[in-house]
């Protein structure tokens, strides 16, 4: 029996497998509004038999944007459009979840496939100025890029409502998962990783105050979140740097977002320019099992994980709880499916079984005229063409 096919119950939420959609960023949203791009983009990895759609990082403020081109909650006009994405993942057995972050120093850039540096005249040109930017400290990510301005008391109270507020849009829309991006650089990573936080109040310094704004964001969230649905958190497990946030911090960090009620740690890594770690196949499992096993929390694992045998062999030896698929998934949304089929995990004559019924009809019948035909050869082709001249 495949464990990467049984279903995972988190609080009052059933997944009806391991597989997750990880978050990836489209870029194709105007003022924030999703499109019927995003809703057709996320249906298919509800109809490849995904058990979690992860919807990817989502601004809690025109400011907190990447690009001009991200997803955003920060407008009750917002939720229709995404609930369409819920609504349609629940039609087809996925389970809907959403991400929503502040990009912090990493705001205002070009669509990554619109050079990924930072806004310049030719964009303000056509329509798309940079706008001011904030961190914890006033470093820019890099040489020519925009300085931020350093977060004050008051900028920190707003970012921490914006998250709440965004918390119950994301509820309103019919999202059951979700998820906070502390992850990658962005603002709530920068925080934490002394890297990038010189702050010399209670926000900077310690590993006890640079945790202190992520925690307090966790803990204002999960007290609006229902606590029937599961809240995850992705973290940089390391930031790259051997001098910088540590995978001990991670599990120090997991225990105490565990205690204010974060269910599920989604562990990536990097996202500050240097990355001093090995890099190969399921090159982020070892954070995963490493919080997973010391923290005594859920984890989900992601990064070059591209093999159904590797996803089995992450879930069957406990190293996480869920195996999140970005590239993998964007190369074939039906990867769970067909993952299904290579492990063996489907009835000898309910081969398609799973897959929508639209779909599994017209699939089971074409496998019973293979069957019929045997394997396919070029000399049979040229057979048949021979009869008919």
């Amino acid at each position: 029996m495949s464990k990467l096919f049984e279903p995972l119950t988190l609080r009052g939420v059933t997944l009806r497998n391991r597989f997750a959609l990880s978050p990836m960023c489209q870029y194709t949203a105007k003022d924030g509004y999703a499109s019927d791009y995003h809703t057709i983009h996320y249906g298919r990895f509800a109809l490849g038999g995904f058990g979690l759609l992860m919807v990817e990082a989502t601004a809690v403020s025109p400011e907190g944007r990447i690009t001009h081109g991200d997803l955003g909650l920060w407008d009750d006009a917002h939720i229709p459009g995404l609930a369409r994405i819920a609504a349609f993942a629940k039609a087809y057995g996925a389970t809907p979840g959403i991400q929503i972050g502040h990009a912090g120093p990493k705001a205002s850039i070009q669509r990554a496939f619109e050079g990924n540096g930072p806004l310049n005249a030719v964009d303000a040109a056509r329509g798309e100025p940079a706008w001011p930017v904030v961190s914890p400290s006033a470093r820019p990510v890099t040489d020519g890029w925009l300085v931020p301005t350093a977060l004050d008391a008051n900028g920190i109270a707003k970012v921490c409502a914006d998250f709440v507020a965004s918390a119950r849009r994301a509820l309103q829309a019919g999202f059951d998962v979700l998820e906070l991006h502390y992850a990658h650089g962005f603002l709530l990573n920068a925080f934490l990783s002394p890297l990038t936080n010189d702050r010399s109040d209670e926000y900077g310094g310690s590993f006890e105050n640079r945790i202190r704004l992520p925690l307090r964001i966790a803990r204002a969230v999960r007290e609006v979140w229902p606590r029937d649905k599961p809240l995850f958190v992705r973290l940089s497990a390391v930031d790259g740097s051997s001098s910088g946030w540590t995978i001990a911090d991670s599990v120090a960090f997991a225990e105490a977002l565990k205690a204010v009620g974060v269910d599920v740690i989604d562990c990536s890594s990097g996202g500050f320019g240097v990355y001093e770690y090995p890099s190969g196949y399921g090159f982020q499992l070892p954070f995963a099992e490493q919080i997973r096993r010391e923290a005594h929390i859920g984890t989900m694992a992601v990064g070059i994980i591209v093999d159904p045998r590797q996803a089995e062999s992450i879930i069957a030896s406990g190293q996480a709880d869920l195996v999140a698929l970005g590239h993998a998934a964007l190369r074939d949304p039906h990867f769970p499916l067909h993952a299904q089929q290579t492990l063996g995990a489907v009835g000898p004559d309910a081969a398609y079984a799973d897959w929508n019924v639209q779909a599994g009809w017209w699939l089971d019948h074409r496998a019973s005229k293979l069957v019929q035909l045997g394997p396919w050869a070029p000399m049979k082709d040229a057979a048949a063409n021979s009869h008919k001249d």
